[in-house]
């Protein structure tokens, strides 16, 4: 495998040639990995803060990597807990600041001593300890193996990582087939990485997304919520969805969702762009979204036998209720969803006489940025978008002549239809008649 100086022997590259210092590393991270070496153990750093350092980027997390056990980090570190079962971590607390610390693992053919994997392939257990060489051939892509010693300021690489760092690449450390069978999650993963660095992937990935997208089946509802809200909110969301929408990835995990729909990607760079100057984004509102055609699919067939508030709350149930046997949505942002799609009718329809309830609604803004979105993926809604933009500007005093002059227009409106439907009636019958063809 590229990257690797002889037998198994790592490349090494010295703080001259990466450029990389402690200064650039979490001041608590590098106290916590020099209590690691005063107790004994290693402590180095690994994975993605490693690889977006190296691509001048700011890392997210420091994570560290040693050959201590969970429970011996947990008994070095007093403010620290063992979290997971699948995957045993130790998570220890600095202030604000949480590091994750993983135990150096055995890599795949010497951790036969447990039953780890499913008989289609699927990771059970990854909880055999080994050392920093297997740690590095049992973790995911190349670009995600390269570990820091901050002792020697080494950059230390066993599976090529380097090379696709430089070549912008992403690869599995291994058949890609095999890794996406033990996990079929990290298709997304891929995607993510994908369309966070914009790196080329690797053709043996890309190869098996079909089968891959069958198998993310058996993942459990809740973390494929997880996963997608990791994609979706990475400040790369258009260029993940693009990606994703012609695959049967979007098939698998949206079935009703359209590839080409204008609304789901103008809402993706919306979010990038929120992203991008701090501003909050939440996973309910792109699901809002994503599931829109499907509930308003819904809603149509249900004003047949329902009044439309009827319909309106069974299309929410349906939709929701489908995607939810697929991803599993937390109660907080299904009724997110449920509020702004049932705001919308009133949000069109303006009516004065609730224009201030509306106005009040804890939902308000983010339906009111659903609507603006909706006309600008060329939805005829550009009039109410621009009325509630000005009232939202506007001053109590300003608001409330806003009001009459609606209730006036609404007023004019109606009588002009009395007027209208009297005329009618009123007419000869031959007249009508003819006028009806």
């Amino acid at each position: 495998m590229s990257g690797q100086t002889g037998a198994n022997q790592p490349r090494r590259l010295a703080a001259a040639e990466h450029g990389l210092g402690t200064s650039d590393v979490d001041p608590d991270a590098l106290h916590l990995m020099e209590q690691l070496r005063s107790a004994g153990y290693q402590g180095l750093l690994v994975g993605g803060c490693v690889r977006d350092l190296l691509l001048g980027l700011t890392p997210k997390d420091f994570d560290v990597a040693t050959d201590a056990t969970p429970e011996e980090v947990k008994q070095l570190f007093r403010r620290s807990r063992m979290v997971g079962r699948r995957f045993r971590i130790t998570h220890v607390r600095y202030g604000r600041n949480i590091f994750e610390v993983s135990t150096f693992r055995k890599a795949e053919a010497e951790a036969q001593d447990e039953r780890r994997h499913s008989d289609s392939g699927l990771i059970l257990r990854d909880n055999v300890w080994g050392t920093l060489e297997e740690d590095a051939f049992r973790r995911d892509f190349t670009i995600n193996a390269l570990f820091y010693d901050p002792e020697t300021e080494e950059i230390v690489d066993y599976v090529g990582g380097l090379d696709d760092l430089e070549n912008r690449r992403l690869r599995f450390i291994g058949h890609a087939d095999v890794r996406l069978r033990e996990d079929p999650v990290r298709i997304l993963r891929a995607i993510r990485f994908v369309a966070k660095l914009d790196f080329a992937l690797d053709p043996a990935i890309e190869a098996a997304i079909p089968e891959t997208a069958e198998q993310l089946a058996a993942i459990p509802p809740a973390r494929l919520f997880d996963e997608v809200c990791k994609l979706f909110i990475c400040g790369r969301a258009e260029a993940a969805w693009a990606f994703l929408a012609p695959t049967p990835l979007r098939s698998a995990l949206f079935p009703c969702t359209s590839p080409e729909d204008p609304f789901v990607r103008l809402a993706m760079r919306n979010t990038d762009a929120r992203i991008a100057v701090d501003k909050p984004v939440t996973p309910g509102f792109l699901l809002a979204v994503i599931l829109w055609q499907d509930y308003l699919a819904r809603y149509v067939e249900l004003t047949a036998d329902h009044k439309p508030a009827e319909a309106r709350s069974g299309a929410a149930a349906g939709a929701l209720g489908f995607q939810q046997e697929i991803i599993a949505i937390p109660r907080r942002f299904s009724q997110f969803v449920r509020d702004v799609w049932s705001l919308q009718d009133r949000l069109e329809r303006r009516q004065p006489r609730s224009i201030l309830r509306v106005y009040e609604h804890a939902r308000f803004r983010a339906a009111y940025d659903f609507l603006a979105l909706r006309a600008d993926a060329g939805e005829p809604l550009q009039e109410a978008a621009d009325w509630w933009t000005r009232f939202q500007e506007c001053d109590r005093g300003a608001q409330e002549n806003m009001v009459e002059t609606l209730r006036g227009q609404k007023t004019a409106g109606e009588g002009g239809s009395r007027r209208r439907r009297r005329r009618r009636r009123n007419r000869p019958k031959q007249a009508q008649a003819d006028s009806n063809g």
